[in-house]
């Protein structure tokens, strides 16, 4: 019956997407990210929605969970280093705006030199 071999073919392709998958080398720093939206949704939100500006100082409150999330404090640099480079993080970035903490709740907001400081230098994280 043609039901049957449609649904057939459509899990046949399943799993070989699946298989494909597994073949491919997972980016470090998008695993990273992985576990940084899991552990934070609020503050690490994942696409489509909108990303939001990040506490100043968050790395801190990061590298004290490191340990408990399963991660080194360079992972956490490499995460939140490339996490606030790009489009999506600079549309966040506009003067007045929350900035958000792990637990998603107001910690500050972004002014107008914080915006002009972040177009001229690039990101620079804390060494600790």
């Amino acid at each position: 019956d043609l039901a049957k071999q449609a649904a057939a073919k459509k899990e046949a392709q399943k799993q070989k997407r699946e298989s494909e998958n597994k073949k491919l080398p997972v980016d470090p720093v998008l695993r990273t990210i992985g576990l940084l939206q899991k552990h934070f949704p609020l503050a690490f939100p994942k696409k489509p929605s909108a990303k939001v500006p990040l506490k100043i100082g968050i790395h801190k409150d990061l590298l004290e969970r490191a340990e408990a999330i399963g991660l080194t404090a360079n992972e956490i640099r490499s995460a939140l280093k490339k996490w606030v480079k790009g489009k999506r993080y600079a549309e966040c970035m506009v003067a007045g705006a929350a900035r958000i903490d792990l637990q998603g709740k107001e910690a500050g907001f972004v002014t107008k030199d914080e915006i002009e400081r972040a177009n001229k230098h690039p990101v620079k994280l804390c060494p600790t």
